[in-house]
């Protein structure tokens, strides 16, 4: 099975208030039943079984899902039932309609605001991968698993960027090109990210992915799709280590005539 994590978090993005997470459970520490179904509890108090803990402001239940080949992986089956209430719900209130709504405008304020001034920190050094402290992801709804590098990348025309790497023991890990807002480039038709699975490797296990503007004809090319420059990052998931990418911008004449 595909890593699956669920998350209780608190807070929005950015608040400054406190925000984080109040509980986490994978796929590893689920109980399944013979046919490979589960049933998780979300609550305050503790329940026997898979039990997922929340907290008075408990406010999000966020679900991931790592795919290593998702042509060939089934996505998880997930339905969300509340119980322990009887009868239909009572009429809105108008106080809660605007507390709501007051909620969903502050949550796409503060995700907006927090990626927007990493973008702009992460610009001070471009074409470098920087380790983030795991408290910052941590209260950003981050998963307790994760370890992220995040950068900026800039090139011209005729440059290309090489990102060097050997993989840790890990369950996971993948690369990822975004736009200014750290949003994933149009992976429908461009080839922006490679992961644990997909990544052609060395012979020494390591792995070499490049980024560029026109493809070099080399294995584990990423596409920046008409952009010159964005956000980037990579990922190891459950992790024994946490290396850091080496990064170099090179001519992509060079990068092809040299076979690198």
């Amino acid at each position: 099975m595909p890593y699956l994590g669920f998350g209780t978090y608190y807070g929005n993005y950015g608040s400054a208030a406190r925000s984080g997470c109040s509980g986490y459970l994978e796929s590893q520490q689920i109980e399944y039943d013979d046919g490979g179904n589960f049933e998780i509890m979300l609550s305050c108090q503790e329940k026997a079984g898979n039990w997922l803990p929340m907290e008075h402001d408990t406010s999000m239940l966020i679900v991931r899902q790592n795919f290593l080949d998702k042509d060939n992986e089934t996505a998880a089956t997930l339905n969300i039932e509340r119980i322990g209430a009887e009868g239909p719900p009572a009429p809105l209130h108008p106080e809660t309609l605007v507390q709501g709504l007051a909620d969903s405008a502050a949550f796409v304020k503060g995700t907006a605001s927090l990626f927007a001034k990493w973008a702009e920190d992460f610009m001070a050094t471009p074409n470098l991968l920087i380790p983030l402290d795991p408290k910052l992801t941590g209260g950003a709804h981050g998963d307790p698993n994760i370890f992220f590098h995040m950068g900026y990348w800039r090139l011209e025309a005729g440059e290309a960027l090489v990102v060097e790497g050997r993989p840790p023991d890990c369950e996971y890990w993948n690369f990822q090109l975004n736009n200014h807002w750290m949003e994933s480039l149009d992976y429908r038709y461009h080839s922006v990210h490679y992961n644990k699975h997909s990544t052609s490797y060395e012979d020494d296990g390591s792995f070499r992915l490049i980024i560029s503007h026109e493809d070099p004809g080399l294995p584990n090319w990423l596409d920046t799709a008409g952009h010159d420059r964005g956000t980037m990052g990579l990922r190891w998931v459950k992790a024994d280590s946490h290396p850091q990418p080496q990064l170099r911008v090179v001519k992509l004449s060079e990068l092809t005539s040299i076979g690198q």
